[in-house]
């Protein structure tokens, strides 16, 4: 049964309705994300006041989205507010205002929750054991240090791209050399305040929408050939790099810039100034952008809380994998038998033959024997395809997306030439490495024949070698294999080619233990 949680998120920049659908199976998804740029921050007073114009601003976002909410039927609609109303001195006023018109009863974020909102969804969504977080938003920047996924330190810095902007550049250009130059002093000394923010030498990680405009406009001066932004990474270059197509490009050009939302062409040189100056700051191994943030960490925090099991940051791509396993009717007992199966060949066959695999394509190989030809869902005359192209560009917690390719090909293998094809489109892998992922993906493709009826009835094989590059496969089996047997001597080849030698496959029924007894009664009569 899915559970429908719409949440709003009243940021000092954009105002955004995201619906979420959760059930046990196939976890947590996105269903609609729609947003305003409302520029709340604008509508403070010097004073630190909303004034008249900002709160019908607000109170007419907060209706629309609800309207449409109540469209997706949700089940609980939960409205946060940070920096812009949780500075506001009339916020008390603002929420009762809310509440008596539009019946909404606004929660504010208190700057340390709205850190471990941002530290929770990184940690329980990437592969990501030590860095540093940044949220900038409007009007605040919060920052946290982990530590092997555990919180360590937070912050809010009381600035954010609009106050920045409002603050450096007032009616300059976006480009001003001098309020360009007054600003990155300006967060040198700000994030200089925090003694823990030197020297780390570890990741830092971008959540939010500044960031993954950054992201999107590299990928698309790089043609990027997959889709999705979340676990994206570029180096201390790269950020460089953008920085300078910002900078020097003039604003109608950057309306025009592939990546970047029109609506943040006059703060986003604020904000990958933050990005640059604080990648130098903690000495940054890799700039990584999360598009799980405060939404998707305010949301597991509160599912994780009635299923505790749920949201495990031990075992991010275990459950990631299980959750897409779900969403496509991977029947789990088949895929368990499959992984089985895969992986004693796989031992056997090293036992026989140096392959050089690595902990790491060890650990993809398991993860694609799981999933194999997920894409069969779709269509299973096309299954190889559709199965490359839907985990090449899914959104995989937990991946790199060198990693979530490799899945792909492994997960879709079907033959040399189909390999070479997809490889093509990303061009990432080495001669040898394609060479590995064949050996990988032909296991795991004669693995499955071992199960093409779904009905487990072999049970373990044996590889056992013989003379002169001869090798008995002897498969143990229950039941009547009639289909396995077919198409696993159709499929040998992909053993034989790994072996450099002649593969004979025996089938041979399994005694199991009354069978034995039996046996040994009639022997001792």
């Amino acid at each position: 049964m899915e559970e429908r949680i719409g949440l709003i998120d009243i940021g000092s920049n954009t105002i955004r309705l995201v619906i979420f659908g959760y059930n046990k199976k196939t976890g947590l998804n996105e269903i609609l994300n729609i947003k305003t740029p409302a520029r709340l921050s604008q509508y403070l007073t010097k004073s630190n006041e909303m004034n008249d114009e900002g709160i019908h601003v607000l109170k007419e976002t907060l209706s629309s989205f609800r309207k449409v909410a109540d469209k997706f039927n949700v089940d609980a609609l939960y409205p946060i507010a940070t920096a812009a109303i949780r500075q506001s001195k009339n916020r008390e006023a603002i929420i009762k205002e809310i509440k008596q018109d539009i019946h909404i009863e606004i929660q504010i974020v208190p700057e340390e929750d709205e850190a471990f909102y941002g530290y929770y969804a990184i940690t329980h969504t990437t592969d990501i054991e030590n860095g540093i977080s940044v949220d900038i938003g409007g009007g605040s920047t919060e920052v946290t240090l982990f530590k092997d996924k555990q919180l360590k330190e937070s912050h809010s810095f009381p600035f954010g791209v609009v106050s920045l902007k409002r603050q450096f550049f007032g009616d300059k250009e976006h480009n001003d050399k001098t309020a360009i130059k007054n600003m990155e002093q300006f967060l040198r000394e700000q994030f200089s305040q925090l003694d823990w923010l030197s020297n780390q030498h570890i990741a830092l990680v971008g959540v939010g929408g500044s960031a993954r405009n950054v992201a999107r406009i590299h990928q698309s001066a790089h043609a990027y050939p997959i889709g999705g932004v979340h676990n994206y990474t570029m180096t201390s270059k790269d950020i460089n790099n953008v920085y300078d197509l910002i900078r020097k490009s003039s604003r109608d050009e950057l309306t025009n810039l592939d990546g970047l939302s029109r609506d943040r062409v006059d703060i986003i040189l604020p904000a990958i100034s933050v990005f640059k100056t604080l990648f130098k700051k903690i000495d940054a191994t890799q700039f990584t952008f999360s598009r799980k943030g405060i939404r998707e960490g305010f949301i597991m925090n509160h599912i994780s809380k009635r299923y505790p099991d749920e949201f495990n940051k031990s075992h991010v791509r275990k459950d990631a994998l299980r959750h897409l396993a779900n969403e496509y009717h991977i029947e789990e007992t088949s895929a368990n038998r499959r992984v089985k199966l895969a992986q004693s060949l796989l031992n056997q066959i090293l036992s026989e033959r140096s392959l050089n695999i690595s902990a790491m394509e060890k650990e993809l190989f398991i993860e694609g024997a799981y999933i194999y030809y997920l894409g069969s869902f779709i269509d299973s005359d096309s299954s190889s395809p559709h199965t490359y192209y839907l985990i090449a560009n899914s959104m995989i917690n937990g991946f790199s997306h060198k990693d979530r390719v490799k899945l792909a090909l492994l997960a879709s293998f079907k033959n040399k030439s189909l390999l070479k094809f997809y490889c093509k489109e990303t061009q990432w892998f080495s001669n040898k490495e394609i060479d590995t992922i064949q050996a990988l993906g032909g296991i795991i493709k004669f693995a499955n024949t071992l199960n093409i009826s779904h009905t487990s009835f072999v049970e373990e094989v044996k590889l056992k070698a013989k003379k002169d590059d001869k090798y008995d496969l002897i498969v143990y089996y229950k039941g009547s294999p009639i289909a396995e047997e077919y198409q696993a001597n159709r499929q040998k080849k992909h053993i034989e080619k790994i072996l450099k030698g002649k593969v004979s496959i025996i089938f041979t029924k399994s005694q199991n233990y009354y069978d034995i007894l039996d046996w040994c009664i009639i022997k001792i009569n």
